[in-house]
C-alpha cells in the first residue's frame, strides 16, 4: 500500500475525513479528483483510493493538490490483475480489450474490499467520516456499515439521467420488452417521456454483469444519499424529483470542474495530454472568437475508421476551423494512413488533429471555441455547459442518449447530428452511423449567424452564468458542499469508531 499527499490528522476538533472510491475508468475518476479538490478546499480531509497504474495517470493531480497544500492523500492499493485472469497492469476500464473480461475486471475491483478496510482501520488519528463511492462499488456499503459511517453514491450522471436510471432500473421498466427500439412511456417521471430500451443505460447484455447490477441496485437502496456533479438551477425539477423518488438527500455540488481556475490545473486534469498545451493555446489564440468547433468523443468511445473518415470529411467540407480529438484504439494505424493521405495537409490552416488525450477543459474555456461536437458523456456535457458553448450531440451508449434529451429538448442548447442507433461499448460494428453530409449540415447550422443559432448561443451563455453563480460563494452548490462537510464533521466530532483486525471496536472520542 502506497501513500502520496498531505498528512492525515490533527489535534482538537476533527475535520471531516472523506474516503473517495472512484470506478477505475477515466470518465468516473476525473470528476472524483475534482470532488477531492473541492472538499479539501473547503477544509475537509480526503483519502482518494486508487491503484498503481491509475495513480501514475493522476501524477499531475497529486502534484497539484500537494503544491496547493490541500489535505488529499492518494492511497494506492495493489490491484489483483493476475489473480482474476487479467493481463498484468490491466487496471482501468479503457485497458479492457474485450467485454468477455469485464466481469473479471469488476471482480478484481471488488477484491479491494479487504485492503481498503485494512487501511481505514489504521486511521486512528483521523477516522473516516464518510465514504463516497461509485454506484457500481456495491461492496463499499459493507465497509461503511462495519465502520458505522455513511456511504454516499456517485454515478457521474446528472439529476435528469439519474432519475430516469433509477425509475427504469428499480421498476424493471424494460424487463419484458422484446423490441429494444420500441418507445416505452416512463411513468413516474415529472415530464412526459418516451424512451427505447436500447437507449437507456445498462440495458445490454454483458456476461457476468447482471449479478453485479443486482448487487449495486440493492446497495443503492441502503445508501445514505447521492452526490451529483450538477447544480440546482440547471435542473431543479429533476433533482427535486430524484430526491422525492429515492427518499434520500441528493447533494448537487457541481459543476465540479470549476474548481480549476487556470490553464495549468486544467491541463493536469486526467491523463497527461498527448500534445504540447502551449502549442494548442497558440493555435487557439490565432483563431477569431467563437469561430471554431471542438470535436471529442470521450475516453471510452472508440469510433470505427469508416466513421472517423466520414466525420473528418464532414468537418473539411464545412469549411469551419476545428480541433478534432481522435481515439481509435487498436484501429489507429488505419486512421493514421488516411490522415497522412493529404487530409491533414488540406486542412492545416484551419484544422488541428490531436491523437489520444487532450486538455479538453482548457480548450472549451478558450474564447475561440463556438461549438462542441460531443458524445454527451456527462463530464463533457457539463464542461460544455460551463464554457457556454452550444453543442452538437452524437451519443454512443449508456446514459448519453438521456443527456442528449436534456440538452436538446429541455435546455435547448444542443442539436442532434442524427444518430439513430446505439454503438455498443466494446463492439466491432463497422456501420457508418452519421454521414459526412450530416456532419457538414450540423456544423454549419450550429455556427450559422441566423436567429435560431444565435438564440441557442444566448441560452448556452446563460447556462454558463448560472453554473458560475451556483459554484461561487453563496451559490447553491457552494452551500451544499459546505453543508455536506459540516454534517460529516458533526458525526465525526460526536464519536468515531472503527474495528481492528481482531474484530474489536476502537472508539475515537474527539
Amino acid at each position: 500500500m502506497t501513500f502520496t499527499g498531505i498528512g492525515d490528522g490533527q489535534t482538537g476538533s476533527a475535520r471531516a475525513h472523506f474516503v473517495l472510491v472512484p470506478m477505475l475508468a477515466q470518465g468516473h475518476t476525473i470528476p472524483m479528483t475534482d470532488m477531492a479538490r473541492l472538499l479539501a478546499e473547503h477544509g475537509a480531509q480526503v483519502s482518494f483510493i486508487t491503484t498503481p497504474v491509475n495513480a501514475s495517470r493522476l501524477a499531475g493531480f497529486a502534484a497539484d493538490v500537494e503544491a496547493a497544500g490541500l489535505a488529499v492523500r492518494l492511497v494506492e492499493l495493489h490491484f489483483p490483475s493476475a489473480e482474476f485472469g487479467l493481463p498484468d497492469g490491466c487496471e482501468n476500464l479503457d485497458m479492457i480489450q474485450s467485454t468477455d473480461l469485464l466481469s473479471n475486471f469488476m471482480d478484481a475491483i471488488a477484491a479491494l474490499q479487504e485492503p481498503l478496510k485494512a487501511y481505514l482501520r489504521e486511521q486512528q488519528r483521523s477516522p473516516p467520516s464518510c465514504i463516497i463511492s461509485d454506484l457500481i462499488h456495491w461492496w463499499t456499503g459493507d465497509i461503511a456499515r462495519e465502520l458505522g459511517i455513511p456511504r454516499l453514491t456517485f454515478s457521474g450522471f446528472c439529476g435528469f439521467s439519474s432519475l430516469i436510471r433509477y425509475i427504469t432500473y428499480h421498476n424493471n421498466v424494460f424487463q419484458n420488452v422484446k423490441d429494444e427500439n420500441e418507445l416505452i412511456t416512463i411513468t413516474g417521471f415529472p415530464t412526459p417521456l418516451e424512451l427505447t430500451k436500447a437507449k437507456c443505460p445498462g440495458n445490454f447484455c454483458i456476461p457476468g454483469m447482471e449479478q453485479i447490477r443486482k448487487k449495486f441496485l440493492e446497495e443503492e437502496l441502503k445508501s445514505d444519499g447521492e452526490v451529483i456533479n450538477s447544480f440546482q438551477e440547471l435542473e431543479t425539477l429533476y433533482i427535486e424529483s430524484f430526491e422525492q423518488t429515492t427518499k434520500k438527500k441528493v447533494w448537487a455540488v457541481g459543476p465540479m470542474c470549476l474548481c480549476h481556475r487556470d490553464n495549468n490545473t486544467m491541463a493536469a486534469r486526467g491523463n497527461k495530454a498527448s500534445m504540447d498545451e502551449a502549442q494548442c493555446l497558440q493555435w487557439l489564440d490565432s483563431m477569431k472568437p467563437g469561430s471554431m468547433v471542438f470535436v471529442s468523443f470521450g475516453s471510452l468511445a472508440c469510433t470505427t475508421p469508416q466513421q472517423l473518415v466520414e466525420l473528418g470529411l464532414g468537418l473539411e467540407t464545412s469549411r469551419k476551423p476545428f480541433i478534432w480529438v481522435i481515439k481509435a484504439g487498436a484501429k489507429l494505424p488505419e486512421v493514421e494512413e488516411w490522415l497522412a493521405d493529404e487530409f491533414e495537409e488540406r486542412v492545416k490552416n484551419r484544422g488541428m488533429v490531436i491523437r489520444g488525450w487532450a486538455p479538453q477543459l482548457m480548450i472549451l474555456q478558450h474564447q475561440a471555441v463556438g461549438g462542441f461536437v460531443t458524445h454527451c458523456g456527462w463530464n463533457s456535457t457539463i464542461e460544455g455547459i460551463c464554457a457556454g458553448v452550444p453543442m452538437i450531440t452524437w451519443p454512443h451508449f449508456g446514459e448519453q442518449f438521456l443527456n442528449e434529451k436534456l440538452l436538446v429538448d429541455v435546455l435547448k442548447i444542443g442539436m442532434e447530428v442524427g444518430v439513430k442507433g446505439v454503438t455498443r461499448w466494446g463492439s466491432e460494428n463497422q456501420e457508418v452511423m452519421v454521414t459526412r453530409d450530416e456532419v457538414q449540415k450540423a456544423v454549419n447550422t450550429l455556427m450559422d449567424e441566423g436567429a435560431a443559432a444565435e438564440e441557442m448561443r444566448e441560452r448556452a451563455k446563460d447556462c454558463a452564468i448560472k453554473a458560475r453563480r451556483a459554484f461561487d460563494v453563496g451559490g447553491s452548490s457552494y452551500d451544499n458542499i459546505r453543508l455536506l462537510i459540516q454534517e460529516m464533521e458533526i458525526k465525526t466530532n460526536a464519536c468515531g469508531s472503527v474495528v481492528d483486525t481482531d474484530g474489536n471496536k476502537l472508539s475515537f472520542l474527539v
